[in-house]
């Protein structure tokens, strides 16, 4: 039969350039969008090809969305097109996310820029309860899925780290599964896609397409893209090294952020603790108030959730290292190294494991360790959740004549935001607006 559909590679690049501007809501709000987008407007491929994906980079450590994109860019055009789709749905959010910590130290302490946090603070905690609301929603259907969530939370408390919480979810999915398979076994999942008719218009890769011929595995690509990603790695790092030494600033954030990357399974959500943790109090890097405005600058940008973590190698290289005598040079460099270091295993392993995944186009047999690491995953929400909440009403640098009008506005907003965004599907990017607005007009009557 013949496609009345085509992707041309220029019509792909406007495409994901686009979606790199409009790509807000995190993973769940971007996977969807995606979905959309290729699976029922462009009719590029098609409903189950695309999940069929999706299991592959919710398995994978990293932001899923943007995996997701690199995957179908290079699923429709090579090893070119992923790359492209890949830095075309970042660069947006990574070049507002650094405007926008340049204008946070420039004028932070300006009365509209402190009435605008006054108001996204609470609104950014009532994001993260209606994240953890519809993902436990999903997940959580069955009781040994609760005891997983709860015995996460309970980890949380007790300061266990959070790699090991997630290894021990996932561990403990697959054993559950073996063992009952009747108690683990879920219709829920954290990213579903809704079953929709099949099209009028057949997709461009559609379910009984054959394999394309880029796809396919061959031991010396799949060496030759080893050796890259190595390099990827080993340049620049080597290149920080000899520059700067091992125990320079912006080695240490290559190093950290290398290793986050590859512990990130669940989402941004869930490894925000984990980073939160090593910025704040080991490293002390940022302050615990610098570390919540970078959250709420976080949210007002498009592209994956985790694109904070530029924020942060902004923040502690201004304030700790100079580059050209110049703080903002050094925050620059600094945001930009780590956005590399984090972000570039997303290729990677896209590129050397696609082919596998597409050869084998069988359903995956790890969602049982899937599963177990979602549940664990709604366990870690729910304690990111109560730890924005608590510094967010009470926190420490606030004067103690306006901590008791402060806590009413802070708690107020969170509850009506998280009423907005749960019950009546209120976009993020609205409610972050009419939040800030309310700061400014709270700041403006000397709430604050």
């Amino acid at each position: 039969m013949q496609h009345t559909v085509n992707a041309s590679f220029k019509e792909a690049i406007l495409f994901w350039l686009k979606l790199g501007f409009i790509s807000f809501g995190g993973p769940a709000g971007q996977i969807s969008t995606v979905h959309h987008e290729l699976v029922d407007k462009k009719h590029w491929i098609s409903e189950k090809r695309f999940l069929h994906a999706l299991n592959y980079c919710m398995i994978l450590p990293g932001p899923e969305a943007l995996q997701l994109v690199i995957y179908m860019g290079w699923l429709l055009h090579r090893t070119i097109g992923g790359i492209v789709a890949g830095v075309l749905f970042i660069f947006p959010a990574l070049l507002l996310l650094i405007l926008l910590s340049i204008i946070y130290v420039t004028y932070g302490q300006s009365p509209i820029i402190e009435g605008i946090f006054l108001g996204i603070k609470p609104a950014v905690t009532a994001i993260v309860i209606a994240a953890g609301y519809r993902i436990s929603k999903k997940i959580l259907k069955k009781p040994i899925h609760l005891a997983i969530a709860l015995t996460s939370f309970s980890g949380m408390q007790f300061n266990i780290p959070y790699p090991i919480i997630i290894i021990g979810a996932g561990i403990l999915g697959f054993l559950v599964a073996k063992i009952k398979p009747e108690w683990m076994n879920s219709n829920g999942s954290a990213h579903s896609s809704k079953e929709s008719n099949k099209p009028d218009t057949p997709a461009l890769i559609d379910d009984d397409s054959e394999q394309l011929p880029h796809t396919h595995f061959v031991l010396k690509n799949f060496l030759i893209i080893l050796f890259v990603s190595f390099l990827a790695f080993a340049i620049p790092f080597g290149a920080l090294l000899a520059s700067f030494g091992s125990d320079h600033l912006f080695s240490q954030l290559a190093w950290f952020f290398t290793k986050a990357a590859l512990l990130t399974f669940g989402g941004a959500y869930a490894v925000l603790p984990y980073v939160f943790q090593a910025a704040v109090e080991n490293f002390q890097w940022l302050t615990t108030a610098q570390m919540m405005d970078g959250l709420a600058l976080g949210e007002t940008t498009p592209g994956p959730l985790i694109i904070v973590v530029t924020y942060i190698g902004f923040i502690a290289s201004y304030s700790h290292t100079l580059v050209m005598d110049s703080p903002i040079l050094a925050g620059i460099f600094g945001g930009l190294v780590v956005s590399w270091f984090t972000f570039m295993p997303s290729f990677c392993f896209i590129f050397l494991g696609g082919p596998f995944i597409e050869s084998t186009r069988s359903e995956l047999r790890l969602m049982p360790i899937l599963n177990g690491i979602t549940c664990a995953v709604v366990g870690v929400i729910a304690n990111l959740a109560i730890f924005f909440a608590i510094h967010t009403l009470f926190p420490d640098e606030l004067n103690p004549n306006v901590r008791y009008e402060h806590l009413i506005f802070a708690f107020s907003i969170m509850v009506v935001a998280s009423i907005a965004l749960i019950k009546y599907s209120q976009s993020i990017l609205r409610v972050l607006m009419v939040c800030g607005l309310l700061g400014i007009l709270a700041h403006y009557f000397n709430m604050h």
